[in-house]
């Protein structure tokens, strides 16, 4: 009898906790969809606007030609983006980016068309006057102490003169061929007599294994830490999902054109800069400036020459999509880049880059800028009237400021 009470007690004991297990784990999972809303909801806000549009537009906006031309015409934001989102996190910003992009086509122009050097040669002229232009405003601001929105600001004005000059206010075309193919070429080597292109078919599969492979060995690494992680059941799912929407984008491309050359360059770059900033040391430095100067600086962060590389890659990737844009529209005009400088801002707010610096990713502010292309192609072929777009881009930015500074007030709270 002596064993008989403890066994009952101990029975009671286990059966008695479940309403508070089941309870636990139900609070662990709302966390868990909870605890990176400001990540995930930019990709549940893209899901949502395409959906929306494809509705709005009949289907026409997931038409394999319209998803090409949406990533052909919106190709140099995103590059564009990727540098701008990075300033950001540092908390500064760059006013200038647009007129650079000017700048560095007008120099390619002017070396290919002008003085008939090799394509190629233009393109390392334009990229080495992103470099210049980067070094010099990182300069004033990183060595002198200018805030950047001073000297981004006077660079807008500064560059955009120079491009004026440069072009003698007249524009400049044709490129070469080789040239034209930097924006608007394909690569379409297996289409055979399929009908669709299977070289974009495998190349998007290979990019869906590796994802998959990456995510299973991020799971396994954070268990073997003890951390945290989402249901096995639950992790399959998301890896389905993404699988059967970026196969589904791959299989527009190929009933339409191929795999354009610019989202290869784009996808190199998104995935290099993603590595740079959340494995390099380089990139760690950059969070933690944005998040406290003074504690960087007293840790041992060579903040100077953080912030002075910072903006000498800001010029580079304008050069980038400098010659991206130009390749575009077969010619270099005095007013290129216009307002691209506050296309890329919003793509970097709206993709979760907070006002404060020390917040970011360079994939959501990817994702940002894939919504204001959803949007901007959608209005255009709904026939909506340029001033209309405009009002609904400035309310999305505002509604994306006012999220985050939701969210770190709701964060300050608890």
């Amino acid at each position: 009898m002596t064993m008989t009470a403890p066994r009952g007690s101990q029975k009671g004991h286990e059966t008695a906790p479940a309403p508070a297990a089941t309870t636990s784990g139900l609070t662990e999972l709302r966390e868990m969809f909870t605890r990176n809303l400001r990540t995930s909801g930019i990709y549940i806000a893209l899901v949502a606007i395409v959906a929306l549009f494809a509705l709005l537009t009949n289907g026409a906006s997931l038409s394999p030609g319209n998803i090409t031309n949406i990533v052909l015409q919106y190709s140099y934001i995103l590059i564009l983006a990727i540098g701008m989102v990075i300033v950001i996190i540092a908390g500064h910003i760059d006013l200038s980016v647009g007129s650079v992009v000017a700048l560095t086509g007008a120099i390619s122009a002017v070396v290919v068309i002008s003085y008939g050097m090799p394509w190629w040669v233009g393109v390392a002229a334009a990229l080495a006057t992103g470099v210049a232009i980067g070094a010099w405003q990182g300069f004033w601001v990183a060595y002198i102490g200018i805030p950047a929105f001073i000297v981004t600001l006077a660079g807008m004005l500064l560059f955009r003169g120079l491009t004026l000059v440069v072009l003698d206010n007249v524009s400049l075309s044709p490129f070469p061929s080789e040239y034209g193919m930097i924006a608007s070429g394909f690569l379409n080597g297996l289409l055979g007599g399929y009908g669709y292109d299977v070289f974009t078919l495998l190349i998007f599969a290979l990019a869906v294994i590796g994802y998959a492979v990456s995510q299973y060995r991020a799971r396994q690494s954070r268990l073997r830490y003890n951390q945290t992680v989402p249901p096995f059941g639950l992790f399959i799912a998301k890896i389905v999902v993404v699988g059967l929407a970026v196969m589904a984008f791959a299989w527009q491309l190929a009933t339409a054109r191929g795999m354009p050359i610019v989202l290869i360059l784009l996808a190199v770059l998104i995935m290099a800069y993603s590595i740079i900033m959340q494995r390099s040391v380089f990139g760690r430095q950059i969070y933690a400036i944005g998040g406290n100067l003074s504690a960087a600086a007293l840790s041992g962060v060579k903040v100077k020459a953080v912030n002075f590389w910072i903006f000498v890659n800001m010029g580079l990737l304008s050069a980038v999509a400098g010659i991206v844009f130009s390749s575009r529209t077969n010619g270099a005009q005095p007013g290129a880049g216009n307002m691209f400088e506050l296309d890329a801002i919003a793509a970097a707010f709206i993709g979760g880059a907070a006002v404060s610096g020390g917040v970011g990713r360079v994939v959501g502010a990817v994702a940002g800028g894939l919504i204001m292309a959803v949007m901007s192609n959608g209005m255009q072929l709904m026939g909506i009237d340029q001033s209309v777009q405009s009002v609904v881009k400035g309310l999305v930015l505002l509604l994306a400021v006012a999220f985050d500074i939701y969210n770190k007030r709701r964060v300050g709270s608890n």
